[in-house]
């Protein structure tokens, strides 16, 4: 092969392995995306159980506080009973206290019904709430599994193909330059080994190329690097002669 045809072969192997990027990239951001929204449809189930015992647990506290009002009713009943029968004054007032006790004991519980009712309505707002959100995250989470889904099968098919016409222009290249290529490659954030110049500068670094060394470039003679980044340069019509 002469240079210009090494040079068109690394720049026609760099489109198709940008392409190949491209569908990884793509495919890579989607589990991400499933992940957390999987996290947060757990995080939500999580927090709707914590507030069904909060909830459970506030019913039971004013259930029990509604059984104490009863039991101070009925001794509140009892004692006025005893009253009809004392022999005493010492008696009357002792029961009279009792019933003062029992009647403040069911002042206090009515308090506590009373808080605890706030809260219970305010869990209950907000258990609706969290409700109505886990729906809409299940929603979106199955949505985006789907999306994961359909795109993992079709771009498979079309990263197979990818792979398979990379591979195919890769023989074709000298080992030599085909590890530059693949090391330059693994060492560029963007992936980008060959680029072209672009308004008089590097297409990866965005550093200024000399004229005369553009002219080089046109010329195909010689394999040339950006001596900013290192990646090989070629001409932006390459493809076309």
């Amino acid at each position: 092969m002469s240079i210009e045809e090494r040079l068109r072969a690394l720049y026609s192997l760099q489109l198709v392995d940008t392409e190949i990027d491209k569908i990884r990239v793509l495919r890579g951001e989607l589990p991400l995306e499933v992940q957390d929204l999987a996290d947060e449809v757990e995080g939500l189930e999580t927090r709707l159980g914590n507030l069904k015992d909060e909830v459970s647990t506030l019913e039971k506290a004013i259930q029990t506080k509604n059984n104490e009002i009863a039991e101070a009713n009925a001794l509140i009943e009892k004692y006025e009973d005893q009253q009809k029968n004392v022999r005493n004054n010492r008696e009357y007032d002792s029961l009279s206290k009792e019933i003062e006790f029992q009647n403040l004991e069911v002042e206090l519980c009515n308090k506590k019904i009373k808080e605890f009712t706030a809260q219970l309505e305010e869990k209950k707002g907000v258990f609706s709430q969290s409700e109505e959100a886990l729906e809409a995250r299940r929603g979106d989470l199955d949505n985006k599994r789907k999306e994961l889904d359909e795109i993992t099968e079709e771009t498979r098919r079309e990263e197979d193909v990818l792979n398979e016409k990379s591979e195919k222009i890769a023989s074709a290249i000298e080992e030599r330059l085909l590890s530059a290529y693949r090391r330059i490659r693994s060492n560029a954030r963007n992936g980008l080994a060959v680029v072209t110049i672009n308004r008089d500068a590097c297409g990866g670094c965005f550093n200024q190329i000399p004229p005369q060394r553009q002219l080089d470039i046109k010329s195909r003679k010689k394999v040339i690097v950006c001596e900013y980044c290192g990646r090989i340069l070629v001409d932006d019509e390459i493809m076309a002669g």
